[in-house]
């Protein structure tokens, strides 16, 4: 697999070796050593799943005092995928990245424990699976806002996303409280 560090400091492109023929493929989409190896060293405890039609955007979801990392992968369809770093003192502290996921790359995405996270549906329908690395707590959950300006997301959807009440109502990264964020620890 090819492993690459994003802008943002733990957050992680993952692209698995692919072995495909005329049948179809296989991939290993989870291996804890190979995984261990690239820097993702957290014990995952529960897998997600959601499936979204197009325009859905999800997010800036993030979760404390328990925070979860998450590896992402899409099982159909295709997403624009996002991190935004949220740790007290980080370096790249309210920036963010973001990266094409499918079903046709196969790529990850891994977000630590501390960065918020969402993304946008870009194709008709995409189901997406997700790693994390402690069990929802939605009393711990938080949601900074989609369109903040001052963080100025470039989301690639056409139109106005469609988002549920919680993501209308997310704060902007300015006003969160800083009792919620957890500090940026580097390796």
């Amino acid at each position: 697999m090819n492993v690459t560090q994003t802008l943002l400091p733990g957050v992680l492109l993952i692209e698995p070796r692919v072995h495909g023929d005329r049948r179809g493929f296989f991939l290993e989409t989870f291996h804890a050593d190979r995984y261990a190896e690239a820097g993702i060293r957290e014990t995952f405890v529960q897998d997600n799943l959601s499936a979204s039609s197009r325009g859905v955007l999800r997010g800036l979801h993030a979760q404390s005092p328990r925070a979860q990392g998450k590896l992402l992968q899409v099982i159909e369809g295709e997403i624009f995928d996002v991190a935004l770093d949220i740790r007290l003192g980080s370096p790249t502290f309210g920036r963010w990245v973001g990266e094409i996921l499918s079903d046709e790359n196969h790529r990850q995405l891994y977000v630590p424990a501390g960065c918020a996270h969402g993304f946008q549906v870009l194709s008709e329908r995409a189901v997406v699976a997700y790693k994390c690395t402690a069990p929802y707590h939605p009393e711990d959950e938080f949601t900074v806002l989609w369109n903040d300006p001052d963080i100025g997301i470039g989301w690639p959807g056409e139109g106005d996303p469609i988002l549920s009440a919680k993501d209308l109502a997310g704060v902007r990264l300015k006003d969160l409280d800083e009792a919620r964020l957890l500090p940026y620890e580097a390796d």
